[in-house]
């Protein structure tokens, strides 16, 4: 089976500016879903997709392949779908190459279990989905506040159950990685369509960087991480 990782990774962000490129326990960003990737047994490719001559730099010494995005993809706007899809384009007019399946990791989410992927994979293999999603725990009283004005999503407030009496689970997309069929990606130019699997992670492994003030969060997962292992 031919198992593609795709890693997109722009050069351009605002909140954290070159965010796949800052030092993270003593490495790029970037360079742990690289590394993750090769660790996995079942995943036998890796490209970085990305616009930026240091990107390409340190995904080539990390061990990934570079498909050079251009300019009109690039930008604050432009989906992560249409990344993937150009990847799939370039290999497969190029090399004639089409994957079985595609992982799709953010490098905003270093801190994936170690055999979160294989599981993950034989997770989507087992239960015959066409697409998976990575998610966390949710644990709480959801209120959903529309127009300003709040509704209650999980509970009926005036008969409040124990966190633990509620019925239904709920997760949350962590953004970590998502895992499908190429031929789901274009047919409904998303990541996620047909039968979609959850593949459930821990609370640690969870947190990614979207913002400055997550960077000493997750410093203190990954030492949290460490001196449990």
């Amino acid at each position: 089976m031919n198992v593609l990782t795709i890693i997109p990774a722009r050069g351009g962000s605002k909140a954290i500016p070159r965010k796949n490129l800052v030092e993270f326990g003593g490495k790029p960003v970037l360079a742990w879903s690289i590394e993750q990737a090769r660790n996995a047994k079942q995943i036998n490719r890796i490209v970085v997709s990305t616009d930026d001559e240091e990107i390409t730099a340190v995904a080539r010494q990390y061990g990934a392949e570079v498909v050079t995005r251009p300019a009109a993809i690039s930008g604050d706007t432009a989906s992560s779908e249409a990344a993937l899809v150009h990847v799939l384009d370039t290999l497969e007019a190029e090399e004639q190459y089409r994957p079985d399946l595609i992982v799709f990791l953010q490098a905003t989410s270093p801190l994936r279990g170690e055999n979160d992927l294989d599981a993950a994979i034989d997770q989507l293999l087992a239960e015959d989905a066409d697409s998976l999603v990575s998610v966390g725990p949710f644990h709480g009283f959801v209120w959903e506040i529309r127009d300003g004005v709040p509704r209650p999503l999980t509970y009926d407030p005036l008969n409040r159950p124990r966190r633990q009496d509620i019925p239904a689970e709920y997760v949350a997309e962590n953004g970590s990685f998502f895992i499908f069929k190429p031929e789901i990606l274009r047919k409904f130019n998303s990541r996620l369509g047909g039968k979609i699997a959850v593949y459930r992670q821990s609370l640690v492994d969870s947190f990614e960087i979207n913002e400055p003030e997550d960077m000493p969060l997750l410093h203190a997962m990954l030492r949290l991480k460490t001196s449990s292992q």
